[in-house]
């Protein structure tokens, strides 16, 4: 907790921009776990705890109704959707993917394959068109890819935890998929095995979803420990950028790539939207020492220096923007460092307090209370339209014209 007597700096923040909510959809008394925009059609198509998959087609009067209601044998947890083969795969709590074509006009989802993938829910799928690949993880700990044009299961890859949220570069072929103790692990696909690349350790909780630019080849991902991580996978430097705006677990992120925008959203019912043309710098390092490397005072495990200067040993901090281990009387001064990814105050020490410009203080951050805690968001940029999922049973559509801009 910080110091009550800490010197506070001015924050600053961007003109006030915010999502407009243009419509809903709803169930009755069942909650919704995945949407998703049918590129190129006023369609959203849904899965929900009542075992359905629905097509949903805006009527004349600007309302969405159900085209196709089709009820499946488990719950859908995660969909995907590709709409150059009008192909649909569907992750289930029981570990099954269920493979539908839908026809053009969003009228017909006609069944073609079921695959046993997983002995537990199942938490992502992924399809992917070049490699006629689709891509899953789940509760059983385990990623596993099939090939949709024979059925058969090319390989698999165990973790040691839940495995929650994948990504896939077509280029490199690189699955990045993140779990439950924080690790994201990078694994190259070929049609004949898997090869483990890396493991990413710098989360201290649950990854619960990630996005890639394909362009800039960079991972993001998010957190129970409310933070954000890029990393620079391209730039083969290890390099790797926080992100601290929420207050709570971060639930769901979406990249608008093109737009260079980040959209996230936690626990803290907060629609975070990070510029991701700004420059920022890396978080530093935290120091390790055994007394304030300001004013020499011994922390309170410092037995000897304690003894020879008979001084009461204190308690480390550390400064945010210089990593120093500070105590508290050297680092009583809080600010925003948006340059490094702290949206909100955090503690400083003195001398950087003093060094921090103000135009560095300036963020261009936005953010916006949703209202209700949401599971899972969307993003279409063609019609600069957001989906939400939440827990209060409805899918709401957002107009994100302003926030894009």
């Amino acid at each position: 907790k910080m110091a009550t007597d800490t010197k506070t700096s001015s924050v600053k923040k961007p003109t006030k921009k915010k999502p407009i909510l243009i419509n809903k959809l709803e169930l009755s008394n069942e909650t919704i776990h995945m949407a998703l925009f049918i590129p190129h059609e006023e369609a959203i198509i849904t899965v929900s705890s009542d075992k359905t998959v629905r097509v949903w087609i805006q009527r004349d009067n600007g309302q969405f109704w159900p085209s196709i209601c089709h009820y499946m044998q488990e719950v859908g947890l995660c969909l995907d959707f590709n709409k150059e083969s009008g192909k649909v795969f569907i992750g289930q709590t029981k570990g099954m993917i269920q493979e539908y074509d839908l026809s053009n006009d969003c009228n017909k989802l006609v069944l073609r394959r079921s695959y046993s993938a997983h002995t537990s829910n199942v938490n992502t799928v992924l399809f992917t068109l070049d490699y006629n690949w689709i891509l899953s993880c789940g509760n059983d700990k385990y990623f596993q890819w099939h090939c949709t044009k024979t059925g058969k299961r090319l390989g698999g890859y165990g973790a040691k935890s839940h495995c929650n949220c994948l990504q896939f570069d077509i280029e490199s072929s690189y699955v990045f998929m993140g779990d439950d103790s924080g690790e994201i692990h990078i694994l190259k696909l070929s049609t004949e095995n898997l090869k483990v690349i890396t493991t990413l350790k710098g989360h201290s909780g649950s990854v619960q979803c990630i996005s890639w630019d394909m362009e800039k080849k960079w991972l993001y991902s998010g957190s129970f420990d409310e933070s954000i991580i890029i990393w620079d996978i391209g730039g083969q430097k290890g390099s790797a950028y926080e992100l601290h705006g929420h207050t709570e677990k971060i639930r769901t992120m979406s990249l608008a790539t093109h737009a260079q925008k980040l959209f996230t959203i936690a626990d803290d019912c907060k629609l975070t939207v990070w510029d991701m043309k700004t420059e920022r710098a890396e978080t530093p390092t935290w120091s390790q020492s055994d007394m304030c490397e300001k004013c020499a005072t011994p922390f309170f495990w410092n037995f000897k220096q304690m003894w020879e200067e008979k001084a009461v040993g204190v308690r480390q901090h550390h400064c945010r923007k210089c990593g120093r281990a500070v105590c508290m009387k050297c680092s009583s001064y809080v600010s925003v460092l948006p340059n490094l990814g702290y949206e909100y105050d955090v503690r400083v020490c003195g001398d950087c307090y003093n060094s921090t410009k103000d135009e560095e203080k300036i963020s261009t951050t936005c953010f916006h209370d949703i209202k209700h805690l949401i599971k899972h968001m969307s993003v279409d940029l063609s019609k600069k339209r957001m989906l939400t999922c939440g827990t209060d049973e409805l899918v709401k559509i957002w107009d994100i014209k302003e926030l894009l801009t």
